[in-house]
């Protein structure tokens, strides 16, 4: 990373910590998950951490037996007790918290992350791709990608496969967000080598690089009804590198990083001639990403 100018206004944009917290949700025990996630948000600000993040479903678990069961687990956003529970913790400790929830609206399931701030319920993120079973209970997402302007800057939230698809940091990093918040359930891909970095991390990693975006990676750990996670919670800074190593992929644990936007700003600049979003060729391809293109007759 390049070192800034001396006559840039760098204490205009302090650095703060930001924190990923990896844990062991169960299903159906919404109550302990509760209090878990308030525990480690609790040791998380203590040790200065003022943006939070949770993983996926955090509130209730993953693995549903039933949409019956994912019914009875969700719960209505602002107004659920996960929600609630967060904001008086955001409340309470002047940090911004995101986690993952089972929104109900009316008879209507989505996989959803919460954001909320110092000044209560800030918005809600609905997952746009669904990963395997969650086709059977949830909805696909329909609030789009939205970005919240805060004193510490731009935040966006996504969830777990939603890194899968360069389209969508890509609109994130149109829109100006300076932090994507990534509640996850990470499992185990397909011919993963044993001393291979999981592949979740380097796509999170390369997103970072070509966008310009620091990403805050909160995976789970343990293995819920058959179904194992791999952890690896992970920290990525604008420039693509890892702030923070991941975490372990069978523990409990908290990873911090400090971020700080002047300098993640400064890096969108690649040289001085190249800045990742200005160079766009969208002469040749559609600035929201459809090609246009139409072949060449002969």
């Amino acid at each position: 990373m390049s070192t800034l100018p001396s006559t840039d206004q760098t204490q205009a944009f302090p650095s703060f910590t930001v924190a990923a917290l990896q844990m062991e949700p169960r299903v159906g025990c919404k109550a302990a998950n509760l209090a878990m996630t308030l525990r480690l948000i609790e040791e998380a600000v203590q040790a200065g951490a003022q943006v939070v993040v949770l993983p996926e479903l955090v509130s209730s678990g993953y693995v549903f037996s039933s949409r019956e069961e994912a019914f009875d687990l969700a719960e209505e956003v602002p107004a659920g007790a996960s929600t609630r529970a967060w904001e008086a913790m955001a409340r309470k400790h002047n940090v911004y918290i995101v986690g993952g929830v089972a929104e109900r609206v009316g008879h209507t399931l989505y996989n959803a992350a919460v954001m909320v701030g110092p000044q209560g319920y800030i918005g809600t993120y609905r997952k746009l791709h669904l990963w395997g079973d969650e086709h059977l209970y949830f909805e696909a997402g329909d609030l789009g990608l939205p970005v919240f302007h805060t004193p510490l800057g731009r935040l966006a939230m996504i969830i777990c496969y939603d890194g899968w698809f360069p389209e969508v940091y890509r609109l994130l990093a149109l829109q100006g967000a300076d932090i994507v918040c990534m509640p996850t359930n990470w499992v185990p891909m397909p011919g993963q080598g044993e001393s291979t970095m999981i592949m979740a991390n380097t796509l999170a990693m390369a997103s970072a690089h070509v966008n310009s975006l620091n990403i805050i990676c909160a995976n789970r750990i343990g293995t819920e009804r058959g179904q194992a996670f791999v952890g690896n919670s992970l920290i990525v800074g604008a420039n693509g590198w890892p702030l923070a190593a991941p975490a372990s992929a069978d523990r409990e644990q908290i990873i911090y990083a400090e971020i700080n936007l002047k300098v993640s700003r400064h890096t969108r600049h690649l040289t001085p001639f190249n800045t990742l979003l200005r160079d766009r060729r969208t002469d040749i391809y559609d600035p929201l990403l459809g090609t246009g293109w139409q072949p060449t007759r002969y």
